[in-house]
């Protein structure tokens, strides 16, 4: 399929999406909040928490200065997208991420892949938008490899 760059970029930003709800379809919440070895609090449910902090920080704190408190993280529990996942609510956090992911390309559907926005940590000091997607992207690709591995662990499913 021939499409510009910022299509392009959506579809694959859409891809990775679905890659990783795919490894969370059809499990309980029970099966969803399975840590993938011990001592580790990796859990699919966590990785979907994760993805959600990671879209709305990327996209609305961090590239359009969105004053938006962290899904989860709090300053006593850091890692809550990970670490807090067996009193939490499964289904809630699935349509959470559904509606993050949703409110994230609402966001910046009408932003130049271009306008840069700083970035102390970048080595320019500046990153552009197209540069948020591949790192989401690059979040998403990291943690579905993960994903694959742990839902293998729960009932042997390999597949896409």
């Amino acid at each position: 399929m021939a499409c510009g760059e910022r299509e392009m970029l959506d579809n694959w930003l859409k891809l990775r999406r679905v890659l990783l709800l795919r490894k969370c379809s059809g499990l309980t919440a029970d099966q969803l909040k399975t840590a993938s070895v011990e001592p580790s609090t990796l859990t699919l449910l966590g990785i979907l928490r994760h993805m959600t902090e990671v879209e709305r920080f990327w996209f609305r704190t961090k590239y359009l200065h969105e004053d938006v408190p962290d899904a989860y993280a709090t300053d006593e529990f850091p890692d809550a997208d990970f670490d807090l996942v067996a009193d939490a609510d499964a289904q809630a956090d699935y349509a959470f991420f559904l509606k993050e992911t949703a409110t994230c390309d609402a966001a910046v559907a009408e932003r130049d892949l271009d306008e840069p926005v700083d970035d102390p940590k970048a080595p320019t000091g500046k990153v552009n938008l197209r540069w948020v997607y591949l790192h989401v992207m690059e979040e998403y690709a990291h943690h579905t490899g993960h994903a694959d591995l742990i839902r293998e662990r729960i009932d042997g499913f390999t597949g896409a």
